[in-house]
């Protein structure tokens, strides 16, 4: 999963995911202008196994994140002018040692676009941890945490935060993702008494999702499992 190679940055001219855009407005009365993309809303899920007591997570690569490594790594060029240091559309990614493919990986809720207008947020939270995480979830069984903006700088999308507590016995297939969609995905198990040091740990890259998720957790149901998660 970490083989990462024939990297190439290309013009993105059209995308089924996101449209940029520039907005001018007038603020208090002084013109500003400000450049963002229009997103889909997305649901999360953070999954606890009753029956190992552990949150489920899932990793994959992120080439957002890789090519921001690789941005902050690479040697930098002599200044002779912005455009001589630009990257040459098209090109292949080059100038010093292309990062390891570990560098893209991250660690995140389980996780979907909200792009099915015939399904309510539950059902989509429900086909999402089926096909990541291979569990059979009633919707009756999620709990909705909350819902937030994310991106704000530069998307504004919302991501709605669902919870649910899955057992053995709900496992119905290995998870991994949708292939035909170009999902690579491996479930990833955190114990509960982990929970808190892996959030924290600087070293282990992760969304805001994660952190956030296990403190709600820690808050609101660790009395439930008289377990400490930690802190």
């Amino acid at each position: 999963m970490e083989q990462i190679n024939d990297i190439q940055v290309v013009p993105c001219t059209s995308s089924n995911y996101l449209k940029p855009f520039r907005v001018h407005y007038s603020q208090n009365g002084t013109k500003k202008s400000w450049d963002f993309m229009r997103t889909h809303d997305s649901v999360s899920v953070l999954i606890f196994n009753t029956t190992s007591h552990c949150f489920v997570l899932v990793k994959q690569f992120r080439p957002a994140v890789y090519m921001c490594e690789w941005e902050r790594t690479k040697p930098k060029a002599p200044d002779s002018g912005e455009q001589a240091t630009e990257e040459k559309e098209g090109a292949a990614v080059g100038g010093g040692e292309t990062p390891p493919g570990s560098v893209g990986m991250t660690y995140e809720l389980c996780a979907g676009l909200v792009d099915k207008a015939d399904l309510s947020l539950e059902e989509i939270a429900r086909q999402e941890v089926l096909e990541e995480c291979g569990y059979d979830v009633p919707v009756a069984k999620l709990r909705r945490i909350t819902s937030y903006r994310s991106g704000v700088g530069v998307t504004g999308a919302k991501q709605t935060m669902f919870y649910a507590e899955v057992s053995d016995e709900n496992c119905v297939g290995e998870g991994g993702g949708e292939p035909q969609e170009g999902e690579l995905i491996e479930v990833v198990k955190v114990p509960l008494h982990e929970a808190m040091t892996f959030a924290y740990d600087e070293s282990i890259p992760k969304t805001m999702g994660v952190i956030f998720s296990f403190i709600w957790f820690h808050n609101n149901m660790s009395p439930k499992y008289k377990i400490s998660t930690n802190v």
